[in-house]
């Protein structure tokens, strides 16, 4: 390999492989870190995004021939996946509730679980509500939950919090792209005494993990994605789950509602805690079977 690079390096630009042989030197580079059909599926995503094939193109044409300066791309890809960046930082961007957003180090990658409490916030909403609903996200990130929301609820004003200013140009971006109108502010949360106005709907996915589940957790995600989304002290786990709960006593408007993700291991606590605060609570299991949403309504 580092006679191929120093060949194009040099100006020799002659350096080819079919993309065929270049998924099974994927297959064969990262067996030892991945298993077969994750490296297929990385395969195949960034073949979308550096060459523009799809999987079935592959198929229909596996002696296509690649250029030295594709396959560069492509092994520099290998290089990162063997550290075990996640793929949606290598390619740029992820799909969440069939939408494309950006994502970088600065910001965690959306979950399929988060696309659930989405689904469940809009099932909660009547067509006729739509006009006057005021929603907020606290701590928004890539902006996945509030741009999504505001796809289906176009007239719904909506507005998210976030204490990075990183997080928040990558949301705005995300916003741009996907052709709505969100109202994103820079605030730490846990500083905030009241919120800007009141809302009839607050949702959050505050960082939760605790350090003890550190173990669990993958390479990708310990090593890359932002340690201030995810983490919180064993000690005190629902420490924004309170804060926002006692915000959400102000700032919701009469029987509005508290939408959390949550962390599966402390469901009891947490409606326990919302409940003490005066809500009406509802835990929901997300489709792995494990208690990651609660719905709360201010009574």
């Amino acid at each position: 390999m580092m006679e191929q690079a120093v060949l194009i390096y040099r100006g020799i630009r002659n350096y080819t492989m079919t993309i065929t042989q270049l998924k099974n030197k994927f297959l064969q580079e990262l067996s030892d870190n991945y298993p077969k059909e994750e490296i297929l599926s990385f395969f195949n995503l960034l073949s979308e995004k550096f060459v523009n094939i799809t999987r079935l193109q592959i198929a229909l044409a596996p002696n296509k021939i690649l250029i030295d300066t594709e396959i560069l791309q492509f092994e520099s890809a290998i290089v990162r996946l063997k550290e075990f960046e996640p793929i949606q930082y290598i390619i740029g961007e992820t799909e969440f509730f069939s939408l494309n957003f950006k994502v970088a180090p600065g910001v965690l990658i959306p979950r399929p679980e988060t696309e659930e409490l989405v689904q469940w916030i809009l099932d909660e909403v009547s067509l006729p509500q739509e006009q006057d609903l005021q929603i907020l996200d606290i701590g928004t990130g890539s902006g996945c939950i509030p741009i999504s929301l505001k796809k289906h609820l176009s007239n719904a004003q909506i507005s998210a919090l976030d204490i990075s200013e990183e997080a928040l140009k990558i949301a705005n971006f995300n916003a741009e792209q996907n052709e709505v109108s969100v109202d994103f502010m820079k605030q730490d949360i846990l500083s905030a005494e009241k919120l800007p106005q009141q809302f009839d709907i607050i949702v959050s996915n505050p960082p939760y993990v605790r350090e003890l589940e550190k173990a669990e957790m993958q390479q990708n995600v310990l090593r890359y994605e932002p340690e201030t989304a995810l983490y919180v002290k064993d000690e005190n786990p629902l420490l924004f789950y309170e804060k926002i709960t006692k915000l959400a006593q102000e700032g919701l408007t009469k029987n509005g509602l508290l939408f959390f993700e949550i962390n599966q291991y402390l469901g009891v606590e947490t409606e326990t805690m919302v409940k003490d605060h005066g809500f009406k609570t509802e835990l929901r299991k997300d489709m792995y079977g494990n208690f990651r949403m609660l719905k709360a309504q201010k009574q």
